[in-house]
């Protein structure tokens, strides 16, 4: 091997290198169409290399680590040809498919509820498109890789507008049509959470004077869009207290009477948890509080005055900052 050429390794030399998945199997692995895999070998050759006619296409490890090279490429943006040219010039590593990929109903049978057909984004952009593959792939690492590029490019509100909130749309339409990919919904939501955290500047000198109380309403627990609302402020200075997820109302109120907050945030996804008895409920202290209703619960429901209903995470953000700053 000349000097500095990348190390291969060939297939025999590896202990896995008898072990060959099928079609459905290497689709479920990729979180794709087992079509798609029959057309990537038609048209650009990456296919079984032990197939003969006859018999039922078996893929290699060398053969599925080509694949996988290649959904890379494509998550990044690269064109179908693109990422096949990639795919095949790289040097590449046998992947390890061992039995435990090969039993427990991985080959036959099993339910792919997050594989197979992809996600519905019609009018999402490349780096939702991304998003939604590696996510149906479950391959958390190339979500949270997308996220951060995505967030450091064009910031918290693009991302959240423009890939977060389309690829999450498209898992619900997903679950309400097949009742799967509750999984899939659910990664999805940790590696947003962890990439909106790591965007999170901590704000030891805010502008603000009194803090903002950012918390979901009682009972309410999907409380993840707190978090780019609380990405937002901290980049512009501005100190915020999450208080989670499902605050019950008592607590709330302790929270506010010990904080004295310039602004508090009350998040409800659902309309059931949008109670306007809870803003009313409220207590007075001898400093105004500003009050925002966040949340599609709120859409269709009272939102009591003083409290202010906010929409978008750019308003949303704009809105807060006017109100303590």
């Amino acid at each position: 091997m000349p000097e500095g050429e990348p190390e291969t390794l060939a297939a025999e030399d590896d202990p896995a290198h008898s072990v060959t998945l099928s079609v459905a199997a290497v689709a479920r692995r990729l979180g794709v169409a087992p079509a798609t895999l029959r057309t990537w070998d038609r048209r650009y050759g990456l296919g079984p290399s032990d197939h003969t006619t006859g018999r039922h296409r078996k893929y290699a490890p060398l053969d599925v680590a080509r694949l996988e090279l290649m959904q890379r490429a494509l998550l990044r943006g690269a064109s179908s040809a693109e990422a096949a040219k990639y795919a095949l010039a790289s040097p590449v590593r046998p992947v390890r498919v061992g039995q435990a990929l090969l039993t427990g109903g991985e080959l036959d049978g099993a339910s792919a509820s997050a594989g197979g057909r992809g996600l519905r984004l019609p009018s999402a952009n490349r780096r939702a498109r991304g998003v939604g593959r590696a996510a149906l792939a479950m391959d958390s690492a190339a979500v949270q890789t997308l996220l951060a590029d995505a967030i450091e490019a064009d910031g918290v509100v693009a991302t959240w507008d423009e890939v977060v909130r389309p690829v999450m749309s498209a898992l619900a339409a997903r679950w309400d049509q097949s009742g799967g990919g509750v999984e899939v919904s659910h990664l999805v939501e940790e590696c947003v959470l962890a990439a909106v955290l790591r965007a999170t500047p901590v704000v030891t000198s805010p502008r603000n004077h009194r803090p903002v109380l950012l918390a979901c309403m009682p009972d309410e627990r999907h409380n993840l869009p707190l978090y780019p609302l609380a990405a937002v402020l901290a980049q512009r200075g501005i100190g915020a207290r999450q208080l989670g997820a499902a605050l019950p109302s008592d607590a709330l109120a302790v929270a506010v009477r010990r904080t004295a907050p310039a602004a508090v945030v009350l998040w409800a996804q659902l309309p059931r948890y949008a109670d306007p008895g809870v803003v009313t409920a409220l207590p007075r202290t001898r400093q105004q509080v500003r009050i925002f209703a966040g949340g599609p619960g709120w859409e269709r429901g009272v939102v009591p005055q003083p409290a202010e209903r906010i929409n978008d995470l750019a308003s949303a953000a704009d809105a807060v900052e006017r109100a303590v700053c």
